[in-house]
């Protein structure tokens, strides 16, 4: 069960505590990273999580202060729903997530490839250029959510995202903070998580603007092979014996949930549509995986397809056939790229 928020707040004073520590220690704390590496595989793989963990725990420091000083300019609190403490919002955690992708990229040997067009050409950069956007994407992986929203923000396309999130992130006082302050929604687990979370996706789609983009991953979670057998077999369990044969025939995604997509597209008939996938993480589930490929020395492939709202069909049922058509798009891409990237070798589902 997640604490109360009152609870939640001191552990920005244990951060910077952590923090000053850690910047004292650093000498020892080095010497003993690096005498560790010699017995682990990889190139100084305890010194390099040393160097990340010290940067994210300064970026986490860095974002609670300016999140004070935005909590008071914005009248100590009373106007922090306006539009233009929202927007000094949004800028400081593009700025954050800008500078955490730059290091972990640098870190664990990461380089990100967008392959295709992207919607880009669409969107030139500048608030306004274009319709309120609803973004459907793959989850597979550790960080893609992180990758995903920093990207959204990038200065390429400028966008103020919106999500649904599980409660439990709250756990991380940056997220709690900044994430309670926006207009997203945190679903907390339960028999009717999955109504709360349509409901929430509605709310939250109904007033999209021009700079905004609503992100929703119809998957639910990471994708995993136990969690697609489970998947599937829920879907075989309620009659849908159609949809179980058609997420069978997929070999990466699972079988996407189409309430959230459905809610939100009802909701917002003048949102434009962009498909996300990205392959390269989905096969780091655990923290042992994870441990094992550091560093990862990985090329990530991402790719955007744009649907004009135009093109967006409102019916519930054949909102759900184009969600699982474009989702076979995306699993056919996924295999595509797998496969050279493997040297021509299909990748197992």
């Amino acid at each position: 069960m997640l604490p109360p928020r009152r609870v939640r707040r001191v552990t920005g004073p244990l951060l910077i505590a952590l923090l000053v520590t850690g910047v004292v220690l650093l000498p020892v704390l080095a010497a003993v990273a690096v005498v560790a590496s010699l017995f682990l595989p990889g190139r100084l793989r305890a010194l390099r999580l040393l160097a990340f963990a010290l940067v994210y725990l300064g970026l986490e420091v860095a974002g609670l202060v300016a999140a004070g000083l935005l909590w008071v300019l914005a009248g100590f609190g009373r106007r922090l729903s306006t539009p233009r403490s929202r927007a000094m919002h949004y800028t400081v955690l593009r700025l954050l997530l800008d500078a955490c992708m730059r290091v972990a990229q640098r870190l664990f040997a990461l380089r990100l490839v967008t392959d295709g067009d992207s919607w880009s050409p669409l969107d030139d950069g500048v608030p306004g250029s274009t319709n309120a956007m609803v973004v459907l994407s793959r989850h597979a992986g550790p960080g893609d959510s992180f990758l995903l929203v920093q990207t959204l923000m990038n200065r390429d396309h400028l966008r103020q995202p919106r999500i649904v999130l599980k409660d439990l992130l709250q756990l991380d006082p940056l997220i709690d903070v900044y994430l309670n302050r926006l207009p997203n929604h945190f679903v907390s687990a339960g028999p009717a998580a999955g109504e709360r979370a349509e409901a929430a996706i509605a709310d939250l789609a109904r007033d999209l603007g021009e700079e905004d983009a609503l992100l929703i991953f119809p998957e639910g979670a990471n994708s995993t092979p136990q969690r697609r057998v489970r998947a599937i077999q829920r879907l075989r369990e309620r009659g849908l014996v159609a949809a179980a044969r058609r997420a069978e025939a997929m070999r990466h995604l699972m079988p996407p949930r189409p309430g959230g997509v459905v809610a939100a597209l009802q909701a917002a008939p003048h949102a434009d549509v962009v498909l996300v996938a990205h392959t390269g993480l989905e096969h780091l589930s655990t923290v042992r995986d994870l441990w094992r490929e550091l560093p990862m020395d990985k090329t990530l492939h991402l790719r955007w397809w744009f649907v004009p709202a135009s093109e967006v069909p409102r019916d519930e049922e054949q909102l759900t056939d184009w969600l699982y058509r474009w989702w076979e798009t995306i699993d056919a891409w996924v295999t595509t790229t797998s496969a050279a990237e493997s040297g021509g070798r299909p990748a197992l589902g």
